[in-house]
């Protein structure tokens, strides 16, 4: 089954989410994707989508394609000001498809269905022993712009080396604008390469957000909160965002009001027999709540409540409070084997047939779970967890009344 509110590709491989932006009226999805492909492939492509909502997407035709001097087309950033647009996105070449290039690409018009490359514009530095070098990320600073770019080095130390341009076209390095070694686990483990680090100001505090990665492994996403000034992040607090294998690659984004939001790749959802392979989370709001990053479901979803699926399947969007003592959620499926979320011992617990126990913490309050079709996610004051899930018909409280809600 195809989720209604995931983004999904009509067919193939998509990953990461990026270039999330509100533009004459409607949101612009961009995204990892590898036609033809049930799994990654370096050759990526810029897929796009657009959507008069957060949750409801018309797939467009491939805005960049490999060729031209790129063997991938892998994650970046879009820029839009004053009516004019840029993609600066990682190039690959092979072997070393690791160390990327940054790259620029144009809209050929306003839809921003076609794009025409340009220059290489920055390079990886010499000097740093570097193993891996991706993913600009682009934010306006005073009169100028400023880039971070994830890198990590031979020594296991992931870094977000920083650049500044007054024109988005000519940039000049800046060194090393946060860095981590991987051997530093307390509070929490950060991996060898921050993969998409990304930098922005939440409720008057400065928050990077990054994928974790270490050895080909990506694990998940972490965040820090701190103070951020002439190109330097300084953290105060680490912290862990998402939980199970699922969640990865958070974009930060902000949507029409301005509000700044993530959505994130969920990988281990898709369906072999209509040839599809991962989908995107639902868009999350995020604010800071003492020192810890909360993720809440974005009030678009609000929206789609209490109305009927076209084609009967079901959206449950259940609000949950467990009881402090410890309490159960079940999901069924029919006749099929039952899914539950419990809460108990500090512990949030996701049980799926057919998929492994996955767990975060819990340090009671609500519970918001959004199932959709072949998808779920929880999220609460310490974090988010979903993934994979046989589709479902109903949600149980075990004391309580039953709890359904479709949506179109």
């Amino acid at each position: 089954m195809r989720p209604h509110l995931h983004f999904t590709a009509e067919s193939g491989w998509i990953n990461d989410p990026h270039g999330l932006t509100w533009h004459d009226g409607a949101y612009h999805l961009f995204h990892q994707f590898v036609p033809g492909s049930m799994e990654w492939a370096p050759n990526c492509h810029w897929g796009h989508a657009v959507g008069r909502d957060l949750l409801t997407w018309e797939r467009r035709p491939v805005a960049i394609a490999p060729g031209d001097g790129d063997d991938g087309i892998w994650t970046g950033s879009l820029v839009a000001e004053d009516g004019t647009a840029r993609i600066l996105y990682t190039s690959v070449v092979r072997p070393d498809i690791g160390i990327g290039r940054v790259r620029v690409a144009v809209p050929t018009d306003d839809t921003w269905d076609g794009w025409t490359k340009g220059d290489v514009l920055v390079e990886a530095p010499d000097d740093l022993d570097l193993i891996a070098y991706r993913d600009p990320f682009v934010l306006r600073e005073d009169d100028g712009w400023r880039m971070f770019v994830g890198a990590a080095d031979r020594a296991g130390t992931a870094m977000a080396l920083t650049y500044t341009s007054a024109d988005l076209t000519d940039w000049a390095y800046d060194g090393v604008a946060a860095s981590r070694s991987t051997d530093e686990r307390s509070p929490v483990w950060m991996g060898a390469l921050w993969e998409c680090p990304q930098f922005f100001e939440v409720d008057g505090r400065w928050v990077m957000v990054s994928s974790i990665w270490d050895d080909d492994v990506l694990h998940y996403a972490g965040y820090a909160i701190g103070s951020y000034a002439d190109g330097r992040f300084e953290a105060d607090t680490w912290g862990r965002l998402s939980f199970g294998d699922s969640y990865y690659a958070p974009s930060f984004f902000r949507d029409r009001d301005g509000r700044p939001c993530l959505m994130f790749w969920m990988r281990g959802v898709h369906d072999d027999d209509a040839g599809w392979s991962s989908c995107l989370s639902v868009p999350h709001v995020l604010s800071v709540v003492g020192e810890r990053l909360v993720a809440t479901p974005h009030p678009d979803l609000d929206a789609r409540r209490g109305r009927e699926a076209v084609d009967g399947d079901q959206v449950i969007d259940a609000e949950w409070a467990p009881h402090p003592g410890g309490d159960r959620l079940v999901l069924t499926a029919g006749d099929l084997e039952s899914a539950a979320v419990s809460a108990a011992d500090g512990v949030v617990r996701l049980d799926r047939p057919g998929c492994k126990t996955t767990e975060m913490p819990w340090t009671g309050g609500a519970l918001r779970v959004v199932v959709d079709g072949p998808t779920i996610e929880i999220s609460s004051l310490d974090g988010v967890l979903g993934g994979p899930i046989t589709p479902l018909s109903t949600v149980l409280p075990v004391a309580g009344e039953l709890r359904t809600w479709k949506v179109d």
